[in-house]
């Protein structure tokens, strides 16, 4: 049964707000049609006669009068509702982060979206996934660190930087380490087109080892440039053969060189003795990234070796020489800006805030 028709009575700003509702052409169609109903009844039609005009159905009439009648233009617009009540909440949430503080089950390596919806048993995995990406927490990129706990990192890591930030005058820097057994690989490779018309660089999974080379390098911290030798191991007697190489080349002149704490790198008083203008640095325990030739050879590997093939380690030889040399044709010295480099434990810590 329809309500018993209310009277409707507008007043004439009510009048010119419902009338440039239905000229707008940007107003909805449910605005629209409350809007008729409220002038049609002010002009003292019946229910029945509005809802034939409009449209609608007599009920949703007597709707519209009732609510303008009773809250004025308000009525007409839209009650809040509660919605629908989410499934999940903010225990699920701190559920999820607290599950991922935990070991992956036993035989993973690591969580994925459907082990922690199965371990759960009460969450879908797409809202895991989501939870996920909100949060941005990537399951699958790995980050590594590296912890020193040498007690004299501050000491060491100051003098470094120091070398780097404020080198001492009429003295050169450089930065000594080797790249042990770089493999000279000969396997078919070239460009692909793919089915689609895609063109792309591919190599054979099968490969010929020819042989490995040691490579010793030290990088000049004022310039950039590389002196480079080849070796076939990398014991004490080619390490200091390579020093001597590197004397030779700054006659007369005071050499500070950073290295790491490789073995053959130390316990050489008998070489310094006999070389009082060479002076070594060594760096932090498990903080050979101080050290600035560990970045040439990531430049080294990645613009020369990767994707390279080679019939010989002759070859490949002369393939890293000639890559050296153009090198330091365009060589600049790296720009360290840090100069503070601060000795952080990781216990204790989220992976998060390393």
């Amino acid at each position: 049964m329809v309500p018993e028709a209310r009277e409707v009575h507008l007043s004439r700003r009510d009048r010119k707000v419902l009338e440039a509702c239905c000229r707008s052409p940007m107003t909805l169609q449910r605005d629209l049609k409350r809007a008729r109903i409220v002038l049609l009844a002010a002009a003292g039609r019946s229910t029945r006669s509005i809802a034939k005009e409009v449209g609608v159905q007599p009920r949703i009439v007597s709707l519209w009068r009732h609510r303008y009648a009773d809250h004025g233009l308000e009525g007409l617009q839209d009650k809040p509702r509660p919605g629908k009540q989410p499934i999940y909440t903010k225990a699920t949430d701190k559920r999820i982060l607290k599950l991922l503080d935990k070991p992956a089950p036993q035989g993973f390596a690591r969580w994925t979206g459907p082990l922690l919806a199965e371990e759960l048993g009460d969450v879908d995995v797409q809202y895991v996934w989501r939870f996920l990406r909100i949060h941005k927490i990537d399951l699958v990129v790995r980050k590594s660190w590296c912890e020193s706990n040498d007690p004299n990192f501050t000491a060491k890591a100051a003098d470094i930087v120091g070398l780097y930030v404020a080198p001492p005058q009429k003295a050169i820097v450089l930065c000594v380490d080797e790249k042990p057994s770089i493999q000279a690989l000969e396997r078919a490779q070239g460009y692909l087109k793919l089915p689609n018309g895609r063109a792309l660089t591919g190599q054979s999974h099968d490969y010929k080892r020819h042989g490995t080379t040691t490579l010793f390098a030290a990088l000049e911290v004022a310039t950039g440039k590389i002196i480079a030798t080849h070796s076939k191991r990398r014991r004490r007697v080619e390490f200091l053969d390579f020093m001597d190489s590197v004397t030779s080349a700054f006659p007369d002149r005071k050499l500070h060189v950073i290295l790491d704490n490789l073995n053959t790198h130390k316990k050489n008083e008998h070489w310094l003795k006999a070389h009082p203008n060479v002076n070594f640095h060594f760096t932090p325990t498990s903080a050979s990234w101080l050290n600035q030739v560990e970045v040439w050879f990531s430049i080294l590997q990645g613009q020369s070796l990767s994707g390279a093939s080679f019939t010989s380690l002759k070859q490949l030889q002369e393939h890293i020489d000639a890559y050296i040399d153009a090198y330091n044709e365009k060589a600049e010295p790296f720009v360290w800006t840090k100069k503070k480099v601060r000795q952080r434990r990781f216990k204790g810590r989220r992976i998060t805030q390393l």
